[in-house]
């Protein structure tokens, strides 16, 4: 068995789902974070489990003929990107392998692979950011999690987001620090600024500047930095306080002030105005988002005739992105500021024909199948986690022609598949999307079609 702190040479063979490069050594798997299938590499191992251990790369012998310069100076601090050691291409190469080795292993399924969409630009694509806010040294940072960890690395100006977002968290710390305004201790609960959270429209350009804290009583000490943001920034058409003093991994609570603009920021999605809340859904890529959309439209053969159920939908940008191929659109999300989001953005763009509903997917779906809704086409957009058996059941007795199924995490997507198979649904095509260039995420859309007997 190897040991912790043991070199040793070792091939990368493999890929894991979290964009850690795999080899084996004398039949014991060990995996490595920034490295490429084909590296010979110098590996300490540095930490020893029952079956498998993890190490690091001490030393690149051979590189793999993909490996390319990092060009990120936290690239191996941060635990944002895993790919920036590797050519794009062999990204958009492994991430499609991920999919069809989900939907091969896990839901035995053989489908058509239509052709893997890689993304126009690598770089300022993401339209959200959220900076946690903590001390270091005596004075406030702002940056992301490390790897597997809640240790903040102090960097603000990530290449994967709009500079723009960089230079207002540096605003904001700087403004903390100087009016000695302690910042968040997740240990003790102490401090006042938790998160910085940053939304902006890809098209419209107006951005919201959301402020995580531990108490909106004390927060009006940020008055003073308001007039300087909106004047350096004109773009930020609105401010908000949001309060979250849980001892909780989630950003947001539930209780928002907002202190200067609109409560919401507007952008276009498929042509559509859409309004953006802070507790809103909202695809961080516009541009791949909207072609995502569009295959999945493609993928539901929409002909202005059938009735459309929009599961898990959000904001509702997915089915009012297909409203005039539909005679009726009904959306279902549990989120409630989502619904009103939904509703808010049909009556913004005179859609007359949606219908959104706040709650579980499962519960609504049988309320729906209850009262006779048969719809023609499902789509759904479910979490990381998938759907329930219970929706799953729910929306095959509904017995729709075919489903289309969005989804962010391959394995999850490959599971729900394979139940909708025992139910009778064929899954016809799969197509992966990467919508989340450089990190480990991508999506993939799905058509099922009903097995006719």
């Amino acid at each position: 068995m190897l040991k912790k702190n043991e070199m040793i040479s070792l091939e990368i063979s493999g890929m894991t789902n979290e964009g850690n490069g795999v080899g084996r050594y004398e039949g014991i798997a060990v995996f490595v974070p920034m490295t490429s299938i084909g590296d010979v590499i110098d590996c300490k191992i540095v930490k020893v489990c029952k079956s498998y251990c993890y190490g690091i790369a001490e030393k690149i012998v051979h590189p793999a003929l993909c490996r390319k310069e990092n060009d990120c100076p936290v690239y191996s601090k941060c635990g944002g990107c895993c790919f920036r050691h590797i050519t794009y291409e062999e990204e958009c190469r492994i991430k499609d392998r991920f999919i069809r080795d989900s939907f091969e292993r896990i839901g035995k399924l053989s489908p058509q692979y239509d052709d893997f969409l890689g993304c126009d630009s690598t770089s300022a694509y993401r339209n959200k950011a959220q900076y946690p806010v903590t001390e270091q040294d005596g004075k406030a940072i702002c940056g992301f999690y490390s790897r597997r960890s809640h240790r903040v690395c102090d960097y603000s100006h990530c290449s994967l987001q709009p500079e723009i977002f960089g230079s207002i968290a540096d605003d904001i710390i700087r403004f903390v620090n100087v009016n000695h305004i302690k910042a968040y201790d997740e240990n003790s609960g102490s401090g006042l600024p938790r998160h910085i959270y940053l939304r902006r429209g890809e098209h419209s350009g107006q951005i919201m500047l959301c402020l995580v804290v531990t108490d909106l009583k004390k927060a009006d000490r940020f008055q003073g930095i308001i007039g300087e943001l909106i004047k350096k920034y004109p773009d930020i058409k609105s401010i908000v306080l949001n309060e979250n003093s849980k001892n909780t991994n989630c950003i947001l609570g539930q209780r928002l002030k907002t202190i200067y603009g609109s409560d919401v920021i507007h952008d276009t999605m498929c042509g559509n105005d859409i309004e953006i809340s802070p507790l809103s859904f909202y695809q961080v890529n516009t541009i791949q988002a909207e072609k995502l959309y569009k295959i999945a439209a493609e993928y539901a053969g929409l002909d202005g005739h059938q009735t459309l159920l929009d599961l898990y939908c959000g904001a509702g940008t997915i089915g009012l992105s297909m409203h005039r191929q539909v005679k009726k659109l009904i959306g279902v999300e549990i989120v409630r500021s989502a619904i009103d989001n939904a509703i808010g953005n049909a009556k913004a763009n005179n859609i007359c024909n949606a219908e959104f509903i706040c709650g579980d997917a499962g519960n609504i779906s049988e309320i729906l199948y209850s009262r006779g809704e048969r719809p023609d086409v499902i789509i759904a957009d479910p979490a990381r986690k998938g759907c329930t058996r219970d929706a799953l059941e729910y929306m095959t007795k509904m017995n729709p022609d075919r489903i289309v199924m969005i989804s962010c995490n391959h394995t999850t997507a490959a599971r729900d598949c394979a139940i909708l198979g025992e139910l009778g649904y064929r899954t016809e095509k799969v197509r992966g999307i990467d919508l989340f260039p450089r990190t480990a995420h991508v999506e993939c859309v799905v058509l099922m079609s009903r097995v006719t007997k």
